[in-house]
């Protein structure tokens, strides 16, 4: 088996451009898959890798590639383009993709909620209590375009403040996002795990909104809102459906591994450089996102429809557009799975 590629966006760019488009993008009766991934060390895209590294890709008699990609908006700009087979990040780039003419459909959803905070640095605290404090406000995003995006807009909308009263600033995860909070070129962001608990740790910011858990998915956003996803072009999907149902056999395996083992357990099957905080603040990381996971792999109930009220509460493009949400995801290969 390959080894998984964990790559910045420059070099995975740099390899596809080398691969020719009917090896990437083409039928994969080999059982060969690229998957690229909205980043490969964030906590909520977290099964992709740990199924790579439990073995069920290739007990599946599958070949997967794993690429990363600093986030989601540009891991989708390669399937779309016929560079990856799939990609693993939030289900809402299918509607979004549904409006601009382009098929795509979750076909693994890995998880119910966003698994998304909302921080605020220390600097900023005493004037950002809430998102009603948006306005005026740089905020970081892993990406302009991205999930994040989508989000951060959106409760600013939800509280009042239109989207032209704020700034997004794309300042991917990690140390960079820290950093930005740091040097004040943001008073607030939105980000996930591991950078959320580097954050509270290094006591750089605090916790403004919360979207871990099914209960803060609930006060946030109104409903479930099913992110991590594994999904692919519908064409694809129809053209490969074998390959596509071993996919979904190791990631639901994965998943119900996860509901079986501790964060501890979890962490030590991870690559050792995810853990930069340390072993003990990785595996807080992993407790504190873990409730945001099916079990198996099944698009929540009434899932689809929150995120479609999400995104046309501020998205022009989707406002008054008709959406399918049917074509948006498929649960056939999940429920064989189960």
């Amino acid at each position: 088996m390959r080894t998984p590629l964990k790559a910045s966006a420059a070099a995975a760019t740099t390899m596809l451009v080398l691969c020719s488009l009917s090896a990437c993008g083409g039928d994969s009766g080999d059982g060969q898959v690229k998957i690229m991934v909205g980043g490969l060390d964030k906590v909520i895209y977290m099964p992709a890798m740990l199924t790579q590294k439990l073995g069920y890709f290739e007990a599946e008699g599958l070949d997967v590639q794993l690429l990363t990609e600093p986030a989601g908006v540009q891991a989708t700009t390669s399937l779309v383009s016929g560079d990856v087979q799939g990609v693993v990040g939030f289900y809402d780039h299918t509607l979004d993709l549904q409006v601009k003419g382009k098929a795509v459909e979750s076909v693994v959803q890995l998880s119910h909620t966003s698994g998304e905070v909302e921080v605020v640095s220390n600097a900023a605290a005493e004037e950002i209590k809430s998102p009603k404090d948006f306005s005026g406000k740089k905020l970081g995003v892993t990406g302009l375009g991205s999930s994040t995006d989508f989000l951060t807009k959106y409760l600013a909308v939800k509280n009042g403040v239109p989207t032209e009263k704020i700034t997004p600033v794309a300042v991917g995860a990690g140390q960079t996002f820290i950093s930005a909070l740091q040097q004040n070129s943001i008073q607030a962001g939105m980000t996930t795990d591991p950078t959320v608990t580097q954050i509270l740790d290094k006591k750089v910011g605090k916790i403004l909104v919360d979207m871990r858990t099914p209960e803060g998915s609930q006060e946030a956003l109104g409903g479930p809102y099913p992110s991590s996803s594994l999904y692919m072009n519908t064409s694809w999907v129809n053209d490969n459906k074998e390959t596509v149902q071993k996919l979904a056999n190791a990631f639901v395996k994965t998943l119900k591994w996860m509901n079986s083992h501790s964060p501890e357990e979890i962490a030590a099957k991870m690559p050792a450089d995810y853990a930069q905080g340390g072993e003990k603040l990785y595996a807080e990381a992993i407790r504190s996102t873990l409730p945001m996971f099916t079990t198996d792999g099944v698009m929540p109930k009434d899932g689809p429809e929150t995120v479609e009220r999400v995104l046309k509460a501020f998205n022009p493009n989707l406002k008054d557009a008709k959406v399918d949400l049917s074509k948006t995801y498929t649960t056939e290969f999940v429920e064989k799975a189960g």
